[in-house]
């Protein structure tokens, strides 16, 4: 059976990273995204590619219909949507904190929730990686929203791993620092504030999407047939070590 995987929010740096590492070990693509532009100008015409918002029920739903409807079999799913909002809790706008709740949380839960639907639907077992990251693990400042929708997905994945483990639907997520990608643009917009990311972690330096994308593949894998549940911290120790300061 061809090793087919969903992957949403497929334009983004974390997207491309895992559908060249996905490439490289013979998986189709399915590619999801927003923006038909963006997504054509990193694939060109290559994969099955579907415009939709994950963030809202309607457009989850549409990925999976559209995905049924051109009889394709996926039992993997990548979720790489997201965003980063910083900001004091009382200076954050009702709107950013919205914008961040639909981009991290509202996203995961109506992706998985039609992923799922659509693997019961077929008897199929499947895997699902989410994306958390290390602010729902150790408290950063001026991190309040994301660290608040990043903790609920985690919540998520326990939850749902619990719910689908009968059915060998294994669903886990993966927790980073920084990594270097255009979602990070405004944190690394200096030499001096890279300088400043990188000395907070215990492993000085930035991550890069390609690490990361390298643990979504092995969890979406075979090779980790016995491994559900879990959030996966690659963050160079900075949510357990407390580094030296010099």
């Amino acid at each position: 059976m061809n090793k087919v995987a969903v992957i949403t929010g497929a334009s983004g740096g974390l997207g491309q990273a895992l559908a060249k590492k996905l490439l490289a070990e013979q998986w189709e693509l399915i590619l999801v995204g927003r923006d038909a532009d963006k997504l054509k100008s990193a694939y060109g015409n290559k994969h099955t590619q579907i415009i939709a918002d994950c963030s809202q029920v309607s457009g989850a739903q549409h990925v999976f219909e559209a995905i049924r409807n051109q009889q394709l079999m996926p039992t993997t799913l990548a979720h790489c949507v997201g965003n980063i909002r910083l900001g004091a809790l009382h200076r954050m706008q009702e709107v950013d904190f919205m914008d961040c709740m639909q981009a991290n949380l509202f996203s995961a839960f109506h992706t998985l929730a039609a992923f799922t639907h659509h693997l019961k639907q077929a008897s199929m077992p499947g895997a699902a990686v989410l994306m958390s990251s290390a602010a729902a693990q150790i408290g950063t400042q001026n991190h309040e929203a994301v660290a608040a929708a990043k903790g609920g997905v985690e919540a998520l994945v326990r939850s749902a791993a619990a719910t689908y483990a009968s059915a060998n639907i294994r669903v886990n997520a993966v927790a980073p620092g920084i990594l270097d990608t255009a979602a990070s643009a405004n944190i690394l917009s200096s030499e001096l504030m890279r300088e400043v990311a990188a000395k907070q972690y215990p492993l000085k330096g930035i991550g890069k999407a390609e690490d990361v994308a390298d643990l979504m593949a092995w969890l979406l894998s075979e090779h980790a047939a016995r491994v559900t549940g879990q959030v996966w911290s690659i963050d160079a120790g900075f949510s357990v070590i407390r580094p030296i300061v010099k």
